[in-house]
């Protein structure tokens, strides 16, 4: 079978990193020949994250080299893509190209269709507000990541929604064994999510003075999320963020209860749990399934809840040990690649025959 795997990003970008670009050695297992051909390259990645602006002619470039893939795209068994083919673009372009018959599989890990239904601009509203409910209807099978995403797909009538949670390979983490001296409080991500730091900036602060812990980010960026907050910034690579998370006591996400956080998969959620670490979260959208209250970690909403949770954490390494060990079962069980995969790879043939 050969599959054509229009991802957003390229290995950088974490949404296909994690949805695309770890599955493929396990699909090219059974046979499968994927091409993956990402809309925006590293190049993209490292401006968006630096805080630079791409220019118009590289993103031009980029469309028009997508645009091509499609119109090559029938020695193709399967389309397997990632959101949308040509974001801000009007759904029925990208339904001219697809006018070949040809399955395809479209996978969404956050809510994308509130970048568009929610704009603070009414014409962009009324242009693209029904832009990725089109997609979700002329899809073959639709991937989500969590209920939230599940129900917009039904709501826009997509005919085969399939589950399939945001997962780690197993077989690159490891638990924590190791604890040092002062208390670690861990938090990964990028600088689009380091500003959601803020809403716990005070708990943060109080948590330190009564116990002396120091806050971990990796991957926030120039940006400072947190200022007055005693922290160590780490510059984020795939090939150092399991050792960095290992480092920590505890992690960390806090979110806003927003119609585009509900629709977020937790993944920072499952990497620490995979460390064998407890978590502590705002319980939004797919969070409240992750952590289990008491048993993987807490959840808290409010500055009080997240004080009390971490100086919880900070006062009892048993405790830590126990949520942690808790977490790594529930991560082998239901959020691992070598659960997934199989799966990944039925619902993928099943839409090829389709």
């Amino acid at each position: 079978m050969h599959v054509l795997a229009l991802t957003r990003y390229s290995s950088l970008g974490p949404s296909s990193r994690v949805r695309f670009y770890q599955y493929v050695p396990f699909l090219s297992s059974f046979g499968m020949e994927v091409r993956v051909a990402p809309l925006l390259g590293n190049d993209y990645v490292r401006n968006l994250y630096g805080g630079k602006h791409q220019p118009v002619f590289s993103m031009l470039q980029a469309y028009i080299s997508r645009i091509l893939y499609l119109v090559n795209s029938r020695h193709f068994d399967l389309l397997w893509i990632e959101k949308e083919l040509l974001p801000w673009i009007p759904s029925f372009a990208a339904e001219v190209l697809l006018q070949r018959g040809i399955p395809c599989v479209v996978d969404y890990d956050d809510a994308v269709f509130h970048r568009y239904d929610q704009h603070h601009n009414p014409f962009v509203r009324a242009l693209l507000g029904k832009k990725i409910d089109a997609i979700m209807r002329r899809a073959t099978t639709v991937v989500v990541g969590n209920e939230y995403l599940a129900e917009r797909a039904s709501l826009a009538g997509a005919g085969r929604i399939e589950r399939l949670p945001s997962v780690v390979d197993i077989s690159r983490y490891t638990t924590k064994e190791n604890t040092g001296e002062q208390f670690r409080i861990g938090w990964i991500g990028s600088p689009i999510t380091a500003p959601y730091l803020g809403l716990i900036k005070e708990a943060l602060e109080q948590v330190a003075k009564l116990t002396g812990a120091r806050v971990v980010l990796v991957g926030s960026g120039d940006q400072d999320p947190l200022p007055g907050v005693a922290k160590d910034v780490l510059p984020w690579s795939e090939d150092s963020e399991v050792a960095q998370i290992q480092s920590f006591d505890v992690g960390i996400m806090p979110l806003p209860d927003g119609p585009f956080e509900q629709g977020k998969c937790g993944y920072k959620l499952i990497q620490y749990m995979a460390c064998g670490l407890p978590v502590v979260a705002s319980p939004v959208g797919v969070n409240t399934r992750i952590v289990e209250q008491g048993i993987t970690g807490f959840q808290a909403s409010t500055n009080t809840e997240w004080v009390e949770a971490l100086v919880k954490l900070a006062q009892d390494a048993g405790m830590r040990a126990a949520l942690g060990k808790a977490g790594r079962i529930k991560v082998e069980q239901e959020y691992s690649l070598q659960v997934t995969a199989p799966r990944l790879l039925q619902i993928i043939t099943e839409a090829a025959s389709r």
